[in-house]
């Protein structure tokens, strides 16, 4: 049986460690401020974007990276045979899925592609999923059907603590963000069926939003159960809220075999600005 490699973009927010020791190539998104082009976790991270948006007092453009960089990424990953599983970031958020799929006719059946439906370690969940069965040997179709009972048991919360890079991505007017400034109103983000939705808007302290997110999990632990694999805390920069959340997790979920907090790149943090935190896990 042919060796199966996975592939996945840099908005899965996976950590470098992570990356090497699942053995998954990333494919890094771009970001770019005029005529200056980074690639996402190579030549920029969310520390130096927030640097630069707070210099240039605007939000960078995202792009994908075209077809050919796909292509050339698959031929490197099947040059000795093996197939390649990308797991890639939503089709309804990014054209960057379309992409990885203008790459695939050269290599016939040996490519296949992945729509995770989600963002961030929404993605991640399901590339470590897909890594962790394929060193164990699966096949490309044992894989996928893996990855298919998982997606919709995915859960991805987020709060976004400033409305600024909202309103700079015209994501809400100047009225908006300064009755929501003025309120202290943070909007918590749930990715449903593959786009983002408003599920709550909190106003008061941070904190209460972190315990939003917290009683869903803990919801979902007590009716219909959390898969104790792992679950992901995401954040921009927020390390002391990650212990926060972690600490509470593990009381609610005793058995889960590790909490994993990661860092989000900067295209997922040209979105949602500094101060972002989030939960993912996939329920039973």
């Amino acid at each position: 049986m042919a060796q199966v490699r996975i592939v996945t973009d840099s908005t899965a927010d996976l950590s470098r460690e992570l990356v090497e020791r699942h053995r998954i190539t990333v494919v890094p998104l771009l970001v770019q401020f005029d005529e200056e082009v980074y690639r996402d976790g190579v030549d920029i991270d969310t520390d130096r974007l927030f640097a630069k948006v707070a210099e240039k007092k605007r939000l960078p453009k995202t792009a994908s990276v075209g077809p050919a960089v796909f292509q050339e990424t698959f031929a490197r990953a099947t040059a000795d045979g093996a197939e390649v599983i990308y797991v890639g970031i939503s089709s309804k958020l990014s054209s960057t899925l379309q992409n990885a799929r203008m790459a695939v006719e050269p290599f016939g059946n040996r490519v296949h592609i992945w729509d995770s439906l989600n963002l961030s370690t929404g993605v991640g969940y399901q590339v470590l999923l897909a890594a962790e069965l394929a060193g164990a040997g699966k096949s490309p179709d044992e894989i996928l059907t893996a990855l298919e009972d998982a997606r919709p048991k995915i859960r991805t919360y987020f709060v976004v603590d400033t409305l600024d890079y909202l309103y700079m991505g015209g994501r809400c007017s100047g009225l908006q963000m300064l009755v929501g400034s003025l309120l202290k109103i943070r909007p918590i983000i749930a990715v449903v069926d593959g786009g983002m939705i408003v599920a709550a808007k909190l106003r008061g302290p941070r904190q209460k939003a972190l315990d939003w997110m917290l009683e869903r999990f803990a919801e979902d632990a007590r009716q219909v159960g959390v898969d104790p694999t792992r679950v992901f805390i995401t954040h921009t920069g927020v390390p002391d809220d990650a212990r926060y959340m972690a600490d509470a997790v593990r009381r609610t979920l005793p058995e889960v075999r590790e909490i994993l907090e990661t860092r989000a790149g900067a295209v997922i943090g040209s979105h949602c600005g500094p101060g972002t935190i989030g939960i993912i896990y996939k329920t039973k």
